[in-house]
């Protein structure tokens, strides 16, 4: 017992200096940080100290109305992006999977190859397709009679979704058909033997086997959705652009920290971001840990 106890402490003492190093010190730094603001001595010629503030960077940040709308921003990114995201990977990999697809190998590469772009350079790109002056796209468009500025402030969160979609779509897809891949290949056969058609099986038998994987997807997404930050602080580069320099909470505490040199504030908004994701995490895995409770007690009765 002995032995196995201090193999366990070995294979897990890398994990949990790591965790420590790149976790939990810097939330911990950030939330001392976020108690402290930065005031000038004197009259205002003096340097400046750091004075213990306690709540007031978190009610600064809530009473900010910046702030509040950034979460509202984050909310119809998440409406539009989330449903876009689990609905086209998960037909891409069901494509993917069915006897009808072919040159599989060919269009996973393809599809996953934009994962591979960096977040900066893929956001550059779309800002040159989306600028009317230099794109082909957009001069393909008014050509054929639509005008659309990606700029506006009712094009500006489409125009950011789909940056996002050609990132993660691809990436999204392997994991589903990987967890599609894991399925017996009997359960399929037996179900074809009986009779039950293509669409049949993909929603009566394929997509519930892998709900595990849609959860897991959809839980990840749900927690970088919260982490906006790249392409719209690269959109917000682009002329006319309604994207402002608070677009979304992580553009608001990166202003107040490299703008304004409000690092309290900054910590503030952080902190608060954090505790959102924190606490969406924890109602979905506990949404979906009842879920699976309430199906086995069903299964249980059943049996009984």
């Amino acid at each position: 017992m002995k032995a196995r106890t201090r193999a366990a402490a070995c294979l897990l003492t890398p994990f949990f200096v790591l965790f420590i190093a790149v976790t939990a010190i810097p939330i911990g730094y950030a939330v001392w940080l976020s108690l402290f603001t930065e005031k000038q001595s004197g009259l205002g010629f003096g340097g400046t100290e750091s004075v213990f503030s306690g709540l007031d960077n978190y009610t600064a940040a809530l009473g900010d109305r910046a702030f509040r709308e950034g979460f509202g921003v984050l909310l119809g990114y998440c409406l539009l992006y989330i449903p876009l995201l689990l609905a086209g990977a998960l037909g891409l990999a069901l494509l993917l999977d069915s006897a009808l697809a072919r040159a599989r190998r060919f269009f996973q590469l393809a599809l996953f190859l934009p994962h591979a772009v960096p977040g900066i350079i893929a956001a550059l790109i779309w800002v040159y397709l989306y600028t009317p002056q230099l794109s082909p796209v957009v001069q393909a468009m008014e050509a054929g009679g639509i005008g659309f500025d990606f700029f506006s402030p009712e094009g500006a969160l489409p125009s950011v979704v789909n940056i996002a979609l050609w990132e993660w779509l691809g990436y999204n897809m392997v994991i589903f058909y990987a967890a599609l891949q894991a399925i017996d290949r009997p359960v399929l056969e037996a179900a074809t033997v009986d009779g039950a058609g293509a669409w049949r099986i993909a929603f009566g038998i394929k997509i519930p086997l892998i709900r595990a994987s849609l959860v897991m997807v959809g839980l990840f997404t749900v927690i970088g959705s919260l982490q906006l930050f790249t392409e719209p602080l690269i959109l917000n580069k682009g002329t006319g652009s309604a994207v402002t320099s608070a677009w979304t909470p992580n553009m608001y505490a990166y202003t107040a920290a490299f703008d304004r040199n409000d690092y309290g504030l900054a910590a503030a908004a952080s902190v608060l971001l954090a505790l959102t994701a924190a606490l969406l995490s924890f109602g979905v895995t506990r949404l979906t840990g009842s879920r699976k409770a309430r199906r086995k007690g069903s299964r249980k009765e059943r049996t009984a």
